[in-house]
């Protein structure tokens, strides 16, 4: 299939206004004849909400929020973000997959980061489980930010079937930049691209650009196919729509030329982990 990247800017605290700009994007997609687009952490929302979040946030089983983008789906299935209101009233950070005019996935954030520039544990509950995910274009999984982070997660996603991982982001810019090398893509780059070439499986990250509240966004989006290459990347700094072709033949290929994820012990992973006492 043929994917898109949008890796825009958000207006803050604005859902309709985001919500526009993912429909112009969706339409440029599908004109593009892609199969589905991929948006960046909270791209609906924006990503410094602090306290908005509470009036922002939307609970998809009662809100018509997301009907535009649940009729455009039908056209192209839509990867983005969100603040997600449960039935408690908990905010979470969330990714949503819609498609074929339907919300299919909805993927909580399981590590909001308070540290550093970072305050989401302030203001997000966390998520409680992660899992795989059917689709019509082969079983996947969500990562959002920070849990890309924590080696765990993308593990957790392919033992669970996943060939297509999906890291959504809204990663500040916090290293500098050299004459040569610009620090903050080739780090994310070399973590995307051993996770990708480990577990045999496609890794698509889309990072948001753009200010807020004094904070820049790097941009740098890619696509890693299962052998550890980069197919395709987006612009550093600045807003960007490209695209990728994913065939999970390379997948079947990946883990026929090198078996250590098909030979991967899941039984005796759990047996250590049991039998640590810390």
């Amino acid at each position: 299939m043929k994917i898109a990247v949008a890796q825009i800017s958000s207006y803050l605290g604005d859902f309709d206004k985001n919500a526009v700009k993912h429909l112009e994007y969706c339409r440029k997609a599908i004109a593009a004849k892609c199969s589905l687009i991929v948006f960046p952490e909270l791209s609906l929302t924006g990503y410094s909400l602090k306290d908005i979040n509470y009036e922002i946030s939307v609970n998809p089983s009662n809100s018509k929020k997301l009907d535009e983008l649940k009729k455009i789906s039908k056209d192209i299935s839509i990867i983005c973000g969100f603040a997600e209101e449960d039935e408690n009233f908990n905010v979470f950070n969330s990714a949503v997959f819609i498609s074929d005019g339907e919300i299919r996935k909805i993927q909580r954030k399981i590590y909001p980061p308070t540290y550093g520039i970072f305050e989401e544990f302030r203001y997000f509950s966390k998520g409680k489980d992660i899992n795989a995910f059917d689709t019509k274009f082969g079983k996947s999984g969500m990562l959002v930010c920070e849990d890309m982070w924590h080696v765990s997660m993308p593990y957790l996603l392919a033992m669970d079937g996943a060939k297509i991982l999906f890291g959504i982001a809204a990663s500040p810019t916090r290293l500098g930049v050299d004459t040569d090398k610009f620090r903050n893509y080739e780090i994310n780059s070399e973590q995307h691209r051993t996770f990708a070439r480990l577990l045999s499986v496609y890794f698509v990250f889309c990072n948001r650009t753009g200010f807020e509240d004094g904070v820049n966004f790097w941009g740098g989006s890619e696509v890693i196919d299962p052998f550890g290459n980069v197919v395709a990347k987006g612009k550093i700094m600045d807003e960007d729509l490209f695209f990728a072709e994913i065939d999970l033949n390379n997948v079947r290929r990946a883990r026929h030329q090198a078996r250590h994820f098909l030979d991967e012990d899941k039984e005796f992973m759990i047996k250590c982990l049991k039998g640590n006492k810390n």
